[in-house]
């Protein structure tokens, strides 16, 4: 017998590998922050032992989820101007507010509320795009959080930048500095198309190309962006970043709601990762994205929370949920994305469309074990037909019991290991002292 250094044990493991291999009375042997083996219990119990054992057969074990698109330091702006449309919102109250407070060590606290929701629900890697890259990236390591953190590049000043230039030489630096970190990835995010110029576009791209890191952007997200974006170079969003080679795998495109048919194939045909950010959109009435469209195309499609200021939560679960729900309603089809696909997104594509697919996303020998562990002992759970319905359509984030990445415990029985929650929220409640005395 082997030893490891935890076995994971569950009445339910969910692999979300290639075959969607589905363990009942399963286990999963890790060490060193990696999956040895995953199996039937027995079969896991005759090649290794461990002093640590998790879980137990009223529970669930399956891949940590992903959020793929959002703005982690804006949870401290939550609540802050709502039921608004997206760009009244964002020009007249959201990137006024940031001018005034963002400072680094406002986003590292912001970022550090985030992480501690984040592993709360389930959420053990995130793709974000803000400024002050290094607080975020700093903070989410210092939680054991995976992140992929993409410095934020607009054509106007904000109080990090004066310009496009400043903004891509941090965004340089920022790379550099993070581009060799075993959790942390660091890229290149140009706001959006009517915030950055074909030029400022073209040069992240050649920043994202020249470090081999994501880009990650907005897109098409809404009808006023698609007119803007025509009326200005004569072409839609998407079909402006094909005239000028930005799109392809490495491209991480945020909402994508507006896409024309034949966008749909460019996003397919190019192997652009689109993050579906289904309650920001609901909720700032931006549109309902045509993912059914976009996955029966050959789109890689994932979620994303968006800030929570726009949310206003960061709960995939919840995201799983809605989407599955309303994209049946749109489409008068019930059989569309079921339950199965919807957790495959929140897991294996979402970590592909981050580009640490190679590491996390499912449960295979080799791979990181980033895992999460759920608790199938509560009255909205039982009884149980179907472990992936109970998932997507059932299950709260007070039912994740416990979260590993890498191996390594980051919260065990609802309890943080990683993170001081009663501090981070009080700092919290402090800032939002300070916020609200002088915004409203």
């Amino acid at each position: 017998m082997e030893a490891a250094d935890v076995i994971i044990r569950a009445g339910h493991i969910l692999t979300m590998n290639d075959s969607l291999d589905l363990y009942r009375d399963g286990a999963v042997a890790v060490r060193d922050g990696r999956v040895l083996a995953v199996g039937p219990e027995e079969e896991i119990d005759r090649l290794y032992f461990s002093e640590k054992s998790l879980g137990g057969e009223n529970a669930v074990a399956f891949p940590g989820l992903v959020n793929a698109h959002t703005h982690s330091p804006m949870v401290y702006f939550r609540g802050l101007e709502d039921d608004l449309p997206l760009k009244v919102w964002l020009e007249e109250h959201i990137w006024p507010a940031e001018n005034r407070w963002l400072s680094p060590e406002f986003v590292s606290d912001a970022a550090g509320l985030a992480c501690i929701e984040m592993l709360k629900a389930g959420i053990t890697a995130f793709g974000d795009m803000y400024f002050y890259g290094d607080a975020i990236a700093q903070t989410a390591r210092k939680n054991g959080m995976r992140a992929v953190v993409c410095s934020g590049i607009l054509d106007f000043p904000s109080r990090t930048a004066s310009s496009a230039d400043e903004y891509l030489r941090n965004a340089e630096t920022f790379i550099r500095d993070w581009k060799d970190d075993d959790l942390i990835i660091p890229g290149v995010a140009p706001h959006a198309p009517y915030t950055c110029s074909p030029d400022t576009l073209k040069r992240a791209k050649e920043l994202s190309g020249k470090y081999g890191v994501p880009l990650h952007l907005h897109l098409s997200e809404t009808r006023w962006e698609v007119q803007e974006v025509l009326t200005r170079y004569g072409k839609t969003p998407i079909a402006l970043l094909e005239s000028i080679g930005i799109l392809d795998k490495s491209v991480i495109a945020a909402h994508c709601v507006w896409p024309t048919e034949e966008e749909i194939g460019t996003l397919a045909r190019t192997g652009v990762g689109v993050v579906h950010c289904i309650e920001s959109n609901l909720k700032l009435a931006s549109g309902i994205a045509p993912v059914v469209q976009m996955l029966a195309a050959g789109c890689r499609v994932c979620f994303g929370t968006d800030g929570a200021a726009s949310n206003n939560d960061l709960n995939i679960l919840s995201e799983m949920s809605t989407a599955a729900k309303v994209h049946k309603a749109v489409a008068g089809d019930p059989t569309v994305l079921d339950a199965r696909q919807a957790l495959l997104m929140a897991t294996r594509w979402g970590a592909e469309t981050l580009g640490i697919g190679h590491l996390a996303g499912s449960i295979e020998k080799g791979k990181s074990a980033d895992i999460v562990i759920a608790s199938l002992n509560r009255p909205h759970m039982v009884p149980l037909y179907d472990i992936y319905s109970h998932i997507v359509y059932s299950m709260h984030p007070s039912d994740v019991s416990t979260v590993l990445v890498r191996g390594r415990v980051l919260m065990e029985e609802r309890r943080l290991t990683s993170a001081d929650e009663a501090g981070i929220i009080r700092k919290a409640v402090e800032w939002g002292r300070r916020i609200r005395a002088r915004e409203t």
